[in-house]
């Protein structure tokens, strides 16, 4: 379903993503995990086609910036930005229209009622706390049924109850046969069912794991901790030799 080649970003002298590779199949929930700057999101937004990048990414054999491929993939950034003029139901008859979709409101009545918004209607985008507006992030990626769902820290500024009506939905999503990427740093929201991992830092992905070749006995916390201290006292050594070799010459 999603197949990411060779991507790099650049910001100024900044390099966020650094050749990064990994594909995402149908029916699979793929985890970025890594510590704050470490490029989660940066890679997230390049296959969302918000970024300019060199590589390759293919959604469902389609070049990610191709409307083929847009009307398979729905992102749902960690900073909700509802347009403040509009209300919750303008939102998604928005999308709805953008999408071209018949027979939607049904849809779109159970996603409200299911994120407790249905009382929310009429209420302006500017007028929703940061909850609601996460909650109607969801509502309006989720209208058009896609195929592959990008989530960028998506359980931050959610209550209890919407974690896990979201859960539940990755886990449907997966069940339908969608693939699912999660960027986030909390590992205890998916420790239960994510599929592959990817640990990045500086940019990179330091280790890749899939939960089948008995990772899952390995404990995700472990193995993150294991991976990124590794990596941390590697750096800081490398970096007390340059200076060492500094203070020599």
């Amino acid at each position: 379903m999603l197949s990411v080649r060779g991507v790099t970003k650049k910001y100024a002298k900044v390099l966020a993503n650094d050749n990064i590779n990994f594909d995402v199949s149908s029916g699979e929930i793929s985890v970025l995990l890594g510590p704050n700057g470490a490029g989660k999101s940066t890679i997230i937004k390049c296959i969302a086609g918000l970024l300019k990048y060199t590589g390759s990414i293919k959604v469902n054999g389609h070049d990610n910036k191709s409307i083929a491929a847009k009307r398979e993939l729905a992102y749902i950034p960690e900073v909700p930005a509802p347009y403040p003029m509009l209300t919750v139901w303008e939102h998604l008859e928005f999308i709805a229209r953008a999408y071209s979709l018949s027979d939607w409101t049904g849809d779109a009545q159970v996603l409200l009622e299911r994120f407790e918004m249905d009382d929310k209607k009429k209420k302006l985008g500017s007028d929703l706390s940061k909850g609601m507006q996460q909650k109607l992030s969801l509502c309006c990626g989720l209208l058009p049924r896609p195929r592959l769902i990008l989530f960028d820290e998506p359980m931050i500024g959610l209550d209890p109850h919407a974690i896990k009506q979201i859960k539940d939905i990755i886990v449907e999503q997966k069940n339908a046969g969608g693939a699912i990427i999660i960027s986030t740093h909390m590992l205890d929201s998916v420790a239960e069912f994510w599929d592959t991992t990817h640990i990045m830092m500086d940019g990179r992905i330091e280790a890749s794991r899939r939960r089948s070749d008995g990772t899952e006995n390995e404990g995700l916390e472990d193995l993150y901790f294991e991976i990124v201290e590794s990596k941390r006292q590697a750096k800081r050594a490398e970096q007390e030799n340059n200076t060492n070799g500094s203070k020599e010459n």
